[in-house]
């Protein structure tokens, strides 16, 4: 057994574009290096590096996200990365693409006919975007006639949110307001 495989571990993790598994960590390690670790001796090595990270001396921390691992800056660096974010606006989902967006991640798996009758408006081009920027995936066919594609939310809208399943979204009765209500509300 190699003695840095902590190291190993921790430039996989820095590596990997989006969360990766204790699976894909082992799988790597056994091509790369010819090395058989158990789940519980990689489990360790994120256990030492969580800790190394946890030092005030650094701006990131290892995340355990989407039954994975991935470094993320700490939250007292929101403002500074959110600033970051406003000069990245070229990259920004437009309000269409966003509500489109919100849609499939509450009501996934979801038909591109079935947004269409919740949003009113057509949405081709609002589902190329977000596919486009690998935050939806096709999640298989229907039953229904014609077979529409299924979509769904993919890895990097859990690594983009921080979330690690759909059940960690906020509930719609949390984010809903008087002033967004329609009618009177029976009590």
């Amino acid at each position: 057994m190699i003695e840095d495989i902590e190291q190993h571990i921790e430039a996989l993790i820095f590596a990997s574009e989006h969360s990766i598994e204790v699976f894909d960590i082992k799988q790597v390690l056994r091509d790369a290096l010819d090395i058989d670790c158990s789940n519980e001796e990689i489990e360790r090595s994120i256990e030492a590096i969580e800790k190394k990270y946890a030092d005030e001396a650094f701006a990131i921390q290892l995340c355990h996200i989407n039954n994975g691992y991935q470094f993320l800056t700490k939250k007292s660096f929101n403002k500074i990365i959110n600033q970051l974010q406003l000069h990245r606006s070229k990259k920004k989902l437009s309000q269409a693409a966003l509500e489109t967006l919100a849609i499939i991640a509450y009501r996934q798996p979801i038909t591109k006919l079935e947004i269409e009758q919740i949003r009113g408006v057509s949405c081709d081009y609002s589902i190329q975007k977000l596919l486009e920027k690998d935050l939806i995936q096709i999640n298989g066919k229907s039953d229904a006639i014609g077979k529409p594609l299924l979509y769904g939310t993919s890895r990097l809208f859990m690594d983009y949110f921080g979330i690690n399943s759909t059940a960690d979204l906020p509930k719609l009765k949390d984010i809903l307001t008087e002033e967004q209500s329609i009618g009177e509300v029976a009590e």
